[in-house]
């Protein structure tokens, strides 16, 4: 029987992606990720499975690449700018549909930037390679729910042959939390892919090859875009709190959820009606189920560390049906839930003027 423990988040996602059956890890280290790396050195090869700790990042996604060909469950993890470095490869598995899945603990940038906390990576996340594809995406804001979309991400991946990203930050990945972790799974009793290049005694030869022509390729494509309407309608993932009669829904994913989930409760005892609105897959973006939980609504507020990149998901599926605000932070800066909650009070008292100063007196602008 399992049995909670403390565990670290990088620990949390290197030990719940060996239960799920992972076999070969590729890494390269880059800060905040790196102790899921040294997690995956020390059990991996004592399991009698593949860690190798490669010459770059593109070097890891291409082992993946590999290992997914054979047939293995595999993974890579890495941080901002070395994830993307992963992007074409990431988009070459998904033409080739190849299940792999991507731990992205997301660091401050651009460029270079810096090893602390954002959520800069989200619409890095979604697709930064080239061509019309998708990618699952989950976004855990725990500890315990990094483990569990990890074994998810696995599953997820091997079901739609496509990779699968685990989107977590800097501050979930050094975060430590009592969590229990799921059922350990033999990679013996996982079924053989069909797919698997494995050797061709005794049947037909399989190919994983390109589809080079303008009509082939546009064939291909239609294919693949049918597959992504089926994930799209399957794996929407969300959380609502309080917002069937919220005059005000947060919208917020990740880490900072869990701040905005403190202030609707001291809302809600102050008898403000505050509700929160958490998509865990950025993509498949959970439009309708947002739709549903602003529908009582008088405005939104988006709430991200980053320039607006959620806010502007959040735009476009409201289709200006109501107000949108946005607050943020950059850098590794954290959001204060008390600047917020006040902001918020502006809305409610009518003055959402107020927002634009209040956000240019902080140093904050409205994301465009």
């Amino acid at each position: 029987m399992s049995t909670k423990q403390f565990t670290k988040g990088n620990e949390a996602i290197a030990e719940a992606a060996i239960r799920a059956g992972c076999m070969a890890y590729y890494g390269y280290p880059i800060t905040p990720q790196n102790e899921l790396t040294e997690y995956m050195a020390k059990h991996m090869q004592r399991l009698g499975r593949v860690f190798i700790q490669t010459e770059s990042e593109i070097t890891a996604i291409n082992a993946v690449f590999g290992s997914s060909v054979a047939g293995f469950r595999t993974m890579t993890s890495s941080a901002g700018t070395a994830m993307a470095l992963k992007q074409e490869c990431i988009s070459h598995m998904s033409y080739m549909e190849l299940p792999g899945v991507i731990v992205d603990v997301m660091r401050g940038g651009p460029g270079l930037g810096n090893i602390l906390s954002t959520q800069g990576g989200y619409n890095q996340s979604k697709g930064g390679g080239n061509g019309d594809y998708n990618v699952i995406v989950l976004a855990p804001n725990s500890v315990q729910e990094a483990a569990d979309l990890t074994a998810l991400a696995f599953d997820l991946a091997e079901k739609y042959r496509n990779p699968t990203i685990v989107l977590a930050d800097g501050t979930l990945a050094q975060m430590i939390e009592l969590i229990e972790f799921g059922p350990e799974i033999d990679p013996a009793s996982l079924p053989e892919s069909e797919e698997a290049l494995t050797g061709c005694h005794g049947r037909e030869p399989r190919k994983v090859a390109p589809k080079n022509s303008a009509m082939d390729l546009e064939a291909h494509n239609i294919r693949l875009q049918r597959k992504f309407h089926k994930m799209a309608d399957s794996e929407q993932r969300w959380e609502s709190l309080h917002t069937d009669d919220a005059e005000v829904v947060v919208v917020v994913f990740g880490t900072p959820s869990r701040m905005a989930c403190e202030m609707v409760y001291e809302a809600r005892e102050q008898g403000i009606k505050l509700g929160l609105f958490r998509p865990i897959t950025i993509w498949p973006f959970p439009a309708n189920a947002l739709l549903e939980a602003v529908k009582s609504a008088k405005a939104i507020v988006v709430l991200e560390h980053n320039t607006g990149m959620l806010t502007r998901d959040v735009r476009f599926f409201t289709q200006g049906k109501l107000p949108v605000y946005y607050h943020g932070r950059m850098g590794g800066c954290f959001i204060d839930i008390d600047e917020v909650f006040s902001k918020i009070k502006c809305i409610l008292n009518g003055n959402d003027s107020e927002w634009g100063a209040l956000n240019e007196q902080q140093g904050l602008w409205k994301t465009f």
